[in-house]
C-alpha cells in the first residue's frame, strides 16, 4: 500500500516514506526578520545502501554514480532553503532527490561503431585536394 508521502522516482520505483528522513532548521535564505523565527530549511536524507526499494543492481549502480555525494553510512543528503516556506522547500528537496536518483539510474545508450561511407571519404579527400591547391596557388612561383 503506497502512502501519499512516498516519493515516486520513475515507473516501477518509489521510495517509501519510512526510508526518508526529513529534518528542518533555520534558513539563511530569503525571509527578512521572519527567517530568524522559522525553521524553513529542509534536509532530506535517504540511505541508498540500506534501501528496500532498490534491486541489488540498482543499489550498486547508484552507489557507483553517487559515490561523491554519499556519506560514510551510504546516505545521500539533499538540502533546500531557496523558498521562505518550509512546505515548498520540502517539495523541492523531494524533487531534487527524485531527479538525482533518476539520473543516477540512467544508463546511456551504447554507441554502435560505424564506418564512414565511401562517398563521404571521397568528398573529404576531394576537399583536402582543393584546399591544398588553393594554398599552392597563393605561393610565389618558384624560379629554377
Amino acid at each position: 500500500m503506497a502512502s501519499h508521502d512516498d516519493l515516486p522516482v520513475q515507473p516501477g520505483l518509489t521510495i517509501p516514506a519510512e526510508e526518508l528522513d526529513v529534518s528542518v532548521s533555520r534558513s539563511s535564505g530569503p525571509g527578512g526578520q521572519h527567517v530568524n523565527t522559522t525553521d524553513s530549511r529542509v534536509q532530506l536524507r535517504w540511505n541508498v545502501l540500506e534501501s528496500q526499494a532498490l534491486t541489488e543492481a540498482q543499489r550498486d549502480l547508484l552507489a557507483l554514480k553517487l559515490a561523491a555525494r554519499l556519506t560514510r553510512d551510504g546516505s545521500v543528503i539533499v538540502a533546500c532553503e531557496t523558498h521562505r516556506s518550509q512546505h515548498r522547500n520540502r517539495e523541492e528537496a523531494r524533487e531534487r532527490l527524485a531527479l538525482l536518483v533518476r539520473e543516477g539510474l540512467h544508463r546511456p545508450k551504447a554507441r554502435r561503431k560505424t564506418r564512414p561511407s565511401r562517398g563521404s571519404r571521397e568528398n573529404r579527400l576531394k576537399s583536402k585536394r582543393q584546399r591544398a591547391q588553393t594554398k599552392q596557388r597563393r605561393q610565389r612561383p618558384q624560379e629554377d
